[in-house]
């Protein structure tokens, strides 16, 4: 009877060891199976290899001028067409992708830590601690948004630093209320009152047991976040609070190309097009990812 308990012990360690590495396997493989996620990763992955092929097979770079070349049409020579000052469109898309990716991507990072860090402290510490620190977010999300990006902006000149900051000042709202929702459901769970039997800390639980159980709709959250911001940072070079020229950005090409729209659209078409398929490709993984994470929730169920 002993060897049998210890085998039984055993075995159980090793399901448990394995445990995490099985479901991110059957994560993948959900994913990989839901049309829509893998049409998106699909379309994303090839607005990235152009992103940092682009600039290369082209030939020329952003800001190279050619005044005898200036409004050319979309041809073999230029693939995208030119602008008023002759400048390749296709290299200028490929060099706009790159900043509203990074754009997007690190105001994304940076709304996921303040949002873990201030709605996980929240629902996890309950009490007078939440309800202070809710408030807080909520006057803060009462602000309008805009009026205090563009009131930032002003204040710190114009540029990536300041579109990331004007950006995540008030967009980690959202992620921390989502968070704290999930910590909410999750620590009255019966392994979160045996972790603080045993004397776990609150970071161990919070960073150990909680967020890691949290991760999906964290994960489809992110995904969602990163086409905002970059619609944000698109809007506001259109408006001439973003990016300044020479630099190529989409937001910058669709100001420019507006007034030149009844004779030139090619000027206006490639950038909105490439901002469109940009925001739909992250909106597509995150219903790939959400589906995923639904379907591994119901098979750990049964």
């Amino acid at each position: 009877m002993t060897n049998l308990s210890g085998s039984i012990n055993a075995n159980d360690t090793v399901i448990r060891a394995y445990l995490p590495t099985t479901q991110r396997k059957r994560l993948i493989e959900k994913f990989m199976h839901h049309r829509l996620g893998m049409c998106g990763l699909t379309l994303l992955s090839f607005i990235l290899l152009m992103t940092i092929a682009g600039p290369f097979v082209s030939g020329y770079r952003y800001d190279e001028i050619h005044l005898a070349l200036k409004n050319e049409s979309p041809s073999w020579t230029f693939w995208f067409g030119t602008d008023d000052l002759g400048r390749d469109v296709f290299t200028r898309v490929c060099y706009g992708a790159r900043i509203s990716l990074f754009v997007g991507i690190t105001a994304a990072i940076i709304d996921l830590c303040i949002g873990i860090l201030w709605g996980g402290t929240s629902g996890l510490a309950g009490g007078h601690v939440d309800e202070i620190m809710m408030r807080i977010a909520d006057i803060l999300y009462s602000l309008p948004y805009l009026l205090v990006v563009i009131l930032l902006i002003v204040l710190l000149g114009s540029g990536l630093t300041s579109i990331i900051i004007g950006i995540t000042i008030i967009g980690w709202i959202s992620m921390a209320r989502m968070v704290r929702g999930q910590i909410l459901l999750l620590k009255e769970m019966d392994y979160i009152q045996a972790a603080r039997t045993l004397g776990a800390s609150f970071w161990r639980i919070l960073f150990k047991h909680l967020l890691p159980n949290a991760s999906g709709p964290i994960l489809v959250s992110l995904m969602l976040t990163i086409p905002s911001a970059i619609f944000a940072e698109a809007f506001l070079s259109f408006l001439g609070l973003g990016i300044q020229a020479p630099i190529a950005s989409w937001g910058t090409m669709a100001s420019e190309s507006l007034p030149a729209l009844q004779y030139y659209p090619w000027r206006l078409f490639f950038p909105a097009f490439f901002i469109s398929m940009t925001m739909l490709s992250f909106h597509m993984i995150g219903e790939g990812l959400k589906a995923a994470f639904n379907k591994s929730e119901q098979v750990n169920q049964l």
